[in-house]
């Protein structure tokens, strides 16, 4: 090898190195490794920075603010209710019923921010029955790891790979060009998940369950939708029976009030329910498909874009102390909303404008993000605590996020437009329609993996120019060509695998992909149908919580240790691999 080679070898080296221990970020990692090459003369300036142009980091940030409108507007928030339903436990049934349209949806929405909306429904679908996430987050990382792979667009490593093609000056995969792969394994791996890995998971507690705290009780309003999900059906069938942390005490229909609310009492339009419960299950609330805050009148008045929830504590110097909402006209005073109030000692129980405030209350607020530092320039609240959370209101405009979502499917599809402009159009009318504001796409980016993808190309593109990929494909026909290509391929898929555990999967496709690239020109087998292959095998992350970002999310909130990922996630690395090297044998 010429010098060039072997200067490329040892920054890839200790590239790897560093990625295994895990103790520098990733993307600063491989752009370092970039840098360096730079810097010895082997790249220059365009080759080592022409991933920041590239499309596929580009539209993996547009489909993160694509999917932050969804988070949002609550568009998925029907899904977790409307697939594990009534169940009052986790079972296969249920298990399937969540799998399956995950993988569906993963096809088609990056898996990793479409796993970071569902943590949180099912966390408060669990929560309500009582039950432990664990049963359900890593099957459903699991099962949008294996959907991630069915289109091009389903993780940022299947662009990653698009892109290296791209710039090798081969077309960009297709939207379902790598489907026959990709669908595949994915099958194959759900069925491994749905049989084997229910087995296999222990029960954690969630970590947050952990640690108790002094729960104190917030009364909070709503309404139930006239013709909405909930108009006629009984208090237990609507769900409201055995809520976790919250409890329905009183309807009132038509001035009339009802208390001890029975099971069986039917729901109608217009009624108002009033809850005492948890300050985040009060909030959690304001989701339920089907209620409406009473308060939604007000609330819709301060409804903007970056508007979330805050907790207030009335001073006893305060203005508000007193006197009823109404009178103060709070909501042009304070540019905010009262959504839900805990008094100590007692329960509020007059409607929330005509309840006079008394030092000393805490209100929940939706408010704008400057209401903390404007409510510091008075004294009518000692304490304002942010609570997070989108306004209920934004859920008006999911629709404006589906039609967004179907037509970048659509447009990419059928080849209308790149997927690349599609996704960027996309994200440009979220914040021109207000959906979100401009801060909100902007936090929507995770820069690390936009980071780490763009510079990933200069590695890349070394590793070609050098002849290095040339090299190490060279001596691996060599050691492997006596079992034919089938031995090739195998070799490619667990060398993918495994570097994928170890460090990341985009980094992964950085590594394999200029040596599968070259084994399959020396062997004769079709490159695209490589380059599809390492793609998927690179997603096949299930045995660590470090080599796949979904894995890394759900570590925490379903309480998992480190070995559960190895006894969970071996047989269906089994499973994906096989299916892989019988896909790729038979096309390649």
């Amino acid at each position: 090898m010429e010098l060039d080679a072997w200067i490329t070898l040892a920054v890839l080296i200790v590239m790897l190195v560093v990625l295994a221990l895990d103790r520098i970020p990733p993307a600063a990692t491989v752009l370092t490794a970039t840098i360096l090459l730079l810097f010895f003369g082997i790249l220059t300036e365009e080759e080592a920075f022409a991933g920041f142009s590239n499309p596929a980091p580009l539209t993996v940030a547009a489909l993160y603010v694509l999917a932050r409108g969804a988070e949002k507007t609550g568009l998925l928030g029907p899904f977790v209710g409307g697939v594990l339903g009534k169940a009052k436990d986790i079972n296969r049934l249920s298990l399937t019923r969540l799998l399956l349209p995950t993988a569906a949806v993963s096809g088609f929405v990056n898996n990793t921010p479409l796993v970071s909306m569902l943590i949180g429904e099912i966390n408060s679908w669990c929560a309500q029955r009582n039950l432990s996430p664990s049963r359900l987050l890593m099957p459903l990382s699991f099962a949008a790891i294996l959907g991630g792979t069915i289109t091009v667009i389903g993780t940022s490593t299947n662009l990653v790979a698009s892109g290296l093609l791209e710039e090798r000056g081969e077309q960009p995969l297709g939207l379902f060009e790598i489907t026959p792969i990709g669908g595949a394994v994915a099958l194959v791996g759900l069925i491994a998940l749905l049989t084997v890995v229910p087995v296999l998971l222990p029960l954690r507690r969630d970590v947050g369950k952990e640690l108790t705290d002094e729960t104190r009780d917030f009364a909070i309003q709503m309404k139930v939708e006239d013709g909405g999900s909930l108009d006629g059906k009984s208090v237990s069938e609507a769900g409201l029976r055995h809520l976790e942390g919250v409890y329905l005490i009183e309807i009132e229909r038509g001035g009339e009030l009802i208390t001890a609310v029975s099971p069986s009492r039917t729901l109608r339009g217009g009624d108002r329910l009033t809850f005492v419960g948890e300050i985040e299950r009060v909030v959690d609330l304001q989701k339920t498909r089907g209620l409406v805050s009473a308060e939604a009148d007000h609330l819709l008045e301060v409804d903007r874009p970056g508007h979330t929830f805050y907790e207030a504590v009335v001073g006893t110097d305060s203005r508000l102390a007193g006197k009823t909402l109404a009178e103060l006209n709070f909501r042009a005073r304070y540019q905010a909303a009262v959504v839900a109030i805990h008094r100590a000692g007692e329960r509020v129980r007059s409607k929330l404008g005509q309840e006079k405030i008394e030092p000393g209350d805490t209100l929940v607020l939706l408010a704008g993000t400057d209401f903390r530092t404007k409510s510091r320039q008075n004294r009518d609240f000692l304490l304002v605590a942010p609570l997070g959370g989108d306004a209920p209101t934004a859920t008006r405009k999911a629709p404006i996020v589906g039609g967004l979502a179907l037509a970048v499917i659509g447009l990419s599809a059928f080849e209308v437009v790149p997927i690349f402009q599609a996704a960027l159009g996309a994200a440009g009318l979220l914040v021109l329609l207000r959906v979100l504001s401009l801060g909100e796409a902007r936090d929507a980016i995770d820069l690390n993996v936009i980071v780490l993808i763009a510079a990933a190309f200069g590695v890349g593109t070394a590793m070609e120019a050098t002849g290095l990929a040339e090299e190490i494909a060279s001596l691996a026909t060599s050691a492997l060509g006596g079992m034919g290509d089938l031995g090739l391929i195998i070799a490619l898929v667990l060398a993918t695998v495994l570097v994928t555990e170890i460090i990341t999967n985009n980094a992964a496709v950085v590594v394999i992909l200029p040596i599968g690239l070259s084994i399959a020109a020396a062997a004769g087998m079709d490159g695209r149908i490589i380059a599809m292959s390492i793609a998927v095998a690179a997603s096949a992350s299930f045995m660590t919580p470090m080599g796949y970002q979904t894995n890394t999310m759900v570590w925490g909130p379903g309480g998992y240790r480190f070995f559960d990922y190895i006894r969970a996630g071996f047989p269906v690395t089994i499973a994906v691999v096989m299916a892989n090297v019988a896909m790729t044998y038979t096309l390649a």
